[in-house]
């Protein structure tokens, strides 16, 4: 981490990228949730996030710190260096909301004796004007090194009954010299209203969505939970003090972490600072600043819809689609081509294993269905066809009674872990590329249009000692052919 400069902050960039978007379902899963997926431009919604600091003026930028569950970490560590960036992901063993995920990202800045500024940010929210987001987050920064701690709330241009609010109070005073800023005391927190509610606090002008934009001091926000929850403060100490560093991943002690009770940011302490006026001993002074930089949190199709460009008669597309006479329709296509005839205000999502089509007025009960999927035990509710692995991708494209059909890509220089399966034998079809395969006690290369055979029991591995992807198909044969049937006894990824 880089220390600052004299006269400028040092901000750290924490990115909590937790929840699984099922609201976006069929496109986000419980195994690969929103915030991996490219839904706004060619960046993932993750990779956005880290850009978007990319430049803020007066600040050194510390590398971005993500705070995920073990299960993205690989995911998201080829994200960021796809974007050129390496940066540190703390791994939470088990998810516990907001507050411990920031406890232990304020724990990590800390870690070589710095205080920096932590600009808190979810991993799956869009902001179009990223020029007005990177001035407010400056104000913000200037008095979030003062020790105060900042908010965003977004300026309102709906009765939006989707998000919770912050009440604007009086303004806040600024020390001498710091020149105009538009913070204001945090009066309160409200929940998500019904309607009539909403377009109340609308017509009051002192209302703004809680964005989960925040900025603090590290220290500060040690400082708070002391005060606020040391249950939880307590509980993530001794969950980083067990801990260990695996290259760029930090790893915490489960046992550990999975007691520490669950909490929000705002329920554990922000709620707490409405109406403080000034900094007290037990917390500081809380402000929340207004953010308008076409911000959404994507939280349904609907707001997707939002934020895409549209077409003449307000519709949007993506993939292979053809619209004849539709108006105000969000449809996407990962593969097949998908058609519309004569439909209005109708979100329809075609995936390799599902289709969604509901009215954009309801697109917020996309949930209930996947909360069906998972008590029927049905695997579209939490996983793609295609599954991503540290060394590559499958993707099952075919399955029948005593057999399965993979197609896998193995990147460059990556391998499989060296393991043996009870109950499946697999036969495995290079269709480009080169492997290296493992079989026994042999070792052996196979080229484009060659192929071998794995016995049931046999143990063996897959490389790909190439420059280049290898791709190949994958036919297995057995009794059982569910992913648990993997016995490992070597792998780099440490599974």
């Amino acid at each position: 981490m880089p220390e600052a400069k004299p006269d400028t902050v040092l901000i750290q960039p924490v990115v909590l990228s937790g929840g699984s978007g099922t609201r976006l379902w069929p496109l986000s899963r419980e195994k690969y949730p929103k915030q991996l997926l490219s839904l706004i431009g060619e960046d993932s919604l993750l990779q956005a996030t880290v850009r978007r600091v990319d430049g803020i003026v007066g600040a050194e930028l510390a590398p971005a710190m993500v705070v995920c569950g073990e299960e993205y970490r690989f995911v998201i560590a080829e994200q960021l260096r796809l974007l050129g960036k390496r940066g540190s992901i703390v791994l939470e063993p088990v998810g516990r909301n907001t507050a411990p995920a920031l406890t232990l990202a304020a724990l990590a800045a800390r870690k070589n004796g710095l205080d920096p500024v932590m600009l808190v940010m979810p991993a799956d929210h869009v902001i179009t004007d990223i020029a007005a987001f990177q001035a407010v987050v400056s104000q913000g920064a200037a008095l979030a090194a003062l020790g105060v701690m900042v908010t965003f709330g977004i300026t309102p241009d709906a009765p939006e009954t989707g998000y919770g609010y912050i009440q604007s109070g009086l303004a806040y005073a600024a020390p001498v010299g710091m020149g105009d800023n538009p913070a204001r005391l945090i009066a309160r927190f409200v929940e998500k209203p019904d309607l009539a509610t909403a377009q109340r606090y609308l017509d009051a002008g002192s209302y703004l969505w809680n964005s989960g934009l925040f900025m603090l001091k590290a220290s500060v926000w040690i400082a708070a939970m002391e005060a606020c929850r040391p249950d939880i403060l307590s509980a993530c100490q001794s969950a980083w003090r067990q801990g260990s560093t695996d290259g760029d991943f930090i790893r915490v002690d489960r046992e550990a972490f999975a007691a520490c009770p669950s909490d929000s940011i705002d329920y554990a302490v922000m709620e707490r600072l409405a109406g403080n006026p000034a900094a007290s001993e037990a917390l500081p002074t809380g402000v929340v600043i207004p953010l308008a930089a076409g911000w959404s949190d994507v939280g349904a199709w609907d707001a997707l819809w939002q934020v895409l460009p549209k077409d003449g008669d307000g519709n949007v597309t993506q993939g292979d689609v053809m619209l004849q006479d539709c108006n105000d329709t969000l449809a996407l296509s990962e593969g097949r081509l998908l058609a519309c005839v004569g439909v209005s205000d109708l979100v329809v999502v075609e995936t390799a294993d599902a289709i969604l089509v509901a009215h954009k007025d309801r697109t917020q009960d996309v949930k209930k269905i996947v909360d069906r999927l998972k008590r029927q035990g049905r695997s579209e509710g939490s996983v793609h066809r295609k599954v991503y692995r540290p060394w590559g991708s499958y993707d099952s494209v075919d399955a029948g009674q005593r057999f399965q059909v993979k197609r896998i890509v193995v990147k460059p220089g990556a391998a499989l872990s060296l393991q043996m399966h009870h109950h499946r034998a697999e036969h495995w079809i290079v269709v480009s590329g080169t492997a290296r395969v493992t079989r026994g006690e042999e070792t052996y290369l196979l080229s484009e249009n060659e192929s071998t055979y794995i016995p049931l029991g046999t143990t063996h591995r897959l490389e790909n000692p190439g420059r280049v992807a290898l791709e190949m198909i994958e036919v297995q044969s057995g009794a059982y052919l569910g992913e648990d049937d993997i016995v490992r006894f070597e792998d780099v990824y440490g599974r």
